[in-house]
């Protein structure tokens, strides 16, 4: 970029945010009422408020704002109304707002534009249309009406292999597709990593287009998910749009040091730092190495996606409680990759061994401990001697071990364009038992997942071994350990969460309270180990929840938008949790904009 128009661009960015911040810091808040048609008032009802005219950074770096410019995201606010059908919303953001209610079982109510006033009332009306009402049912209602006869097995494999990258039952699925339609969408959906047996693919396409139609024939069938509950009377849900329906929104990071957020674009490999006290912006491109090819080491998986710049795959990240630097897992190359916040510098550091690293996590040594998610191992990057270790985990059959050897072959194939969905596949994913999340106990014990293998496994850094552990549920996604050293897991198809307890090897299920029938995919959870609450992601019913370790009770935040797809969560020292939607593609969430959101419960 010319030098003279960044710095430009950049005092006109700061001069318009003074003048928005002296201006509009004075309002006071909006006033929402809200009644029904019979003049009752109306509580839980969720109000959202945007700018008519938020600020819009320049889209010059191919449809992006260019890399270093600092512009400023005016965030959307959500509340909800008390028992008197009245909520206070603060928006000191601008003098023209848009206003959508939402509440399930009336009609939605979007006025543009609005006066940035002190009260407005509205009234709601309820809805009377079966096919309306069950259209407001999220996405896993849906899925729990679908008929899959008496194979429930399916159904977690149905969850499990094509509910990682966005929501089943959404309104994009609620379609009659015929079967010849869904064989093409799951041998599409293989070429991009699902990866349903034999049995499975051969027999959802026809139970899929036969439930769907049957269930759009009979909605009555479709229940409806969680009330919303009190916990939502003065809580404050903060949303920033970031990128577009081209973007995949993956992890994010709380930095601790200087408060900032940071979000990774997986698709268009960008890393947003924001700052939530300001909207403060600036997106910085993760470098690739020259010989790095468009789509990385697997440049035949994205091949058909419309629109991506993906040589390295940005994945998780984590902050060294060191230096603060961030360390970032490039999925789809074989390096580790630092960014300094202060110096605003990346730097790699290179591996020969391993394939995919995945979810990344830092020790109190500073020690980067890494899955890799294809080659079946654990990484490790110590900072103080530059030095990589890789911890080789075993295979489950000869069988495994072989597929294992030649995975490298296969990904060969897959890149010159042979159909993924021609191999075979057994029921649990032979040849891939995938590494997946990862995390560090307080007592320095490294804990981490196998989806597809059904285990979770410990390494004591103290003498490199390791032990892995049969789980007694199917696909354990993401992990993390509370303050007293239990493991807590995402049990992504089948609606739980699971706490394991070290001392006794015991585990100890917790359906999730958003499930309809047992059907919910909690892609990861996270552990506030202040305020000891272990938050889930919601990503079929569009929710982030939290359960009390000691009392076992549950508090459900719904987010603003429908097909809200959360990766991972993070937390502020002040108690707010943050999370960020990555639906894949992202052109799935309700009007198509990803966003990083910020949820403040009531005191």
């Amino acid at each position: 970029m010319n030098f003279k128009r960044f710095k430009y661009r950049f005092v006109f960015q700061l001069v318009l945010f003074f003048i928005f911040a002296i201006t509009y810091t004075s309002l006071s808040a909006i006033q929402v009422n809200v009644k029904d048609s019979n003049g009752n008032n109306l509580d839980l009802v969720m109000v959202t408020i945007k700018a008519e005219k938020p600020q819009v950074p320049p889209r010059d770096d191919h449809g992006y704002p260019p890399e270093g410019l600092t512009f400023f995201i005016t965030p959307e606010v959500t509340m909800f109304t008390n028992p008197n059908g009245k909520v206070d919303i603060p928006f000191p953001y601008a003098p023209q707002v848009t206003i959508r209610l939402r509440k399930i079982g009336y009609k939605d109510i979007n006025v543009r534009p609005h006066s940035n006033v002190s009260s407005v009332s509205f009234r709601m009306e309820k809805v009377t249309d079966l096919n309306y009402l069950v259209g407001q049912y999220p996405s896993n209602s849906w899925v729990a009406a679908l008929e899959f006869g008496e194979d429930k097995e399916l159904r977690k494999t149905y969850l499990e292999q094509c509910g990682f990258c966005h929501q089943q039952g959404s309104f994009f699925m609620r379609r009659a597709f015929s079967e010849g339609d869904w064989e093409e969408i799951i041998n599409r959906m293989m070429g991009y990593g699902a990866r349903p047996h034999g049995k499975a693919k051969k027999k959802l396409p026809g139970i899929l287009s036969n439930a769907y139609v049957d269930l759009l024939k009979h909605p009555e069938r479709v229940k409806p998910g969680r009330t919303w509950g009190k916990e939502l009377y003065g809580a404050v849900i903060r949303e920033w749009p970031m990128g577009d329906s081209f973007s995949q929104m993956h992890d994010l990071l709380f930095h601790k040091k200087t408060g900032l957020v940071y979000v990774g674009d997986n698709i268009q490999d960008r890393l947003w730092e924001i700052n939530p006290n300001t909207g403060k912006t600036v997106v910085y491109k993760v470098p690739k190495l020259p010989e790095d090819e468009l789509g990385g080491l697997l440049p035949g998986r994205l091949r058909s996606f419309q629109k991506h710049e993906t040589y390295v795959g940005l994945h998780s990240l984590a902050e060294s409680p060191v230096d603060g630097n961030i360390f970032i897992t490039p999925s789809l190359q074989r390096r580790i990759t630092e960014f300094d916040p202060v110096s605003k510098k990346f730097k790699n550091h290179l591996f020969k061994d391993g394939l995919y690293p995945h979810t990344i996590r830092i020790d109190g040594e500073d020690r980067v401990w890494f899955t890799l998610a294809l080659s079946n191992q654990v990484g490790m990057f110590n900072r103080k001697d530059q030095s990589f270790h890789t911890y080789d985990l075993p295979a489950r059959t000869k069988k495994e071990s072989f597929s294992l050897w030649i995975s490298g072959f296969i990904i060969k194939l897959m890149n010159w364009g042979f159909p993924m969905h021609l191999l075979p596949v057994d029921e649990r994913v032979s040849g891939m038992p995938l590494p997946y999340g990862i995390d560090v106990a307080p007592n320095g014990t490294v804990w981490f997942t196998r989806l597809h293998a059904d285990t979770i496994g410990k390494i004591d850094p103290k003498n490199d071994s390791f032990q892995l552990i049969p789980t007694p549920f199917q696909g354990p996604r993401r992990l993390r350990v509370d303050r007293d050293n239990n493991v807590w897991i995402s049990v992504f198809p089948e609606g739980s969460i699971a706490k394991y307890t070290p001392e006794d090897g015991k585990f100890k299920l917790y359906p999730l309270p958003t499930a309809v029938d047992g059907v919910e995919t909690p892609y990861s959870l996270n552990v506030d180990r202040k305020s000891n609450l272990v938050w889930v992601t919601g990503t079929s019913s569009d929710n982030l929840m939290a359960m009390d370790i000691k009392t076992e009770t549950w508090k459900v935040y719904p987010m603003s938008r429908k097909v809200t797809f959360t990766r991972d969560i993070e937390f502020s020292p002040d108690g707010k949790v943050y999370s960020s939607n990555g639906a894949f593609p992202s052109w799935h969430i309700e009007d198509g904009q990803p966003t990083l959101m910020e949820v403040t419960q009531a005191k």
